[in-house]
């Protein structure tokens, strides 16, 4: 009988230990930590830079492209930042660049990264492009930007999308011809009643190709209904408007990085 007391009470003891272990397993399981959280959102914050895929001046024989620093100035502030950038042009492929500067730190250091070199040499085609991946978009100046970005509809619905899914649109120098006709679905054009800036008419001038240009962006945005500012030539100027980042020129171009991370960082506030 005393033996049948204590297997009883040893298999109660036996039974209650492993219900313990059970529910200790369940509170131990794990979970998601703010790191992990935090790395599968970093993964998602993606940046699309546009860059011209026309490399001639009119019908001067002059070479063009996009602009080194324009590209690579903001890359380093929004690439410093965790961002992680991608890199479309209206033909898809190797970008043609200009103003091939490696006395610039930034200008070799972004050259000198093999990732983001392979990257510009292999431009993603607007087909390729999904706006659903990307937080922001920046349009790199540099006169061939002139030729090809006002009427490519189909980086302007990119640019569209990306916005109207609370999105930074960013653009500098020559970039704003990217963003002089893109219209939201409420019929407006982007730039109608914001602030902006680009590349003005006295700095056209005063490098003598006002007259080889397809259009003047100052006149251009103006029409559009931009509340168009700027500074002397050749000094820095940015404004930002409604999460349209515009800066004047090649000297805004680090600006504009930092302005735009600006309005990324008070986005990502806004929505914790």
């Amino acid at each position: 009988m005393l033996n049948k007391t204590k297997i009883k009470a040893l298999f109660f003891l036996l039974s209650f230990t492993a219900l313990l272990s059970s529910c200790n397993n369940k509170n131990n399981a794990v979970k998601p930590t703010a790191k992990t959280e935090t790395t599968k959102s970093n993964a998602l914050k993606k940046i699309l830079f546009v860059v011209t895929s026309h490399n001639e001046k009119g019908n001067t024989g002059e070479k063009t492209g996009y602009y080194l620093g324009e590209v690579s100035h903001p890359w380093d502030v929004l690439h410093s930042a965790g961002y992680e950038i991608d890199f479309v042009s209206p033909k898809g492929g190797k970008a043609p660049v200009d103003a091939f500067d490696m006395t610039d730190a930034i200008n070799k250091k972004f050259w000198d990264n093999e990732v983001y070199r392979n990257k510009i040499e292999n431009t993603k085609t607007p087909s390729q492009v999904n706006p659903e991946d990307y937080v922001a978009i920046h349009y790199a100046g540099g006169h061939g930007a002139m030729w090809d970005f006002a009427d490519n509809t189909e980086i302007a619905e990119i640019a569209k999308q990306i916005y109207e899914n609370n999105g930074v649109v960013s653009a500098v120098c020559h970039g704003p011809a990217g963003i002089v006709n893109i219209k939201l679905s409420n019929g407006l054009y982007l730039v109608d009643g914001k602030k902006v800036n680009a590349f003005t008419n006295e700095e056209e001038v005063k490098v003598k190709l006002e007259d080889i240009v397809p259009f003047l962006l100052e006149d251009k945005l103006t029409e559009r209904g931009a509340i168009f500012e700027k500074s002397a030539p050749f000094t820095a100027h940015v404004v930002t408007d409604q999460r349209l980042v515009t800066g004047q020129n090649p000297q805004s171009a680090h600006s504009v990085g930092k302005a735009t991370l600006n309005e990324l960082q008070k986005l990502a506030k806004n929505t914790k």
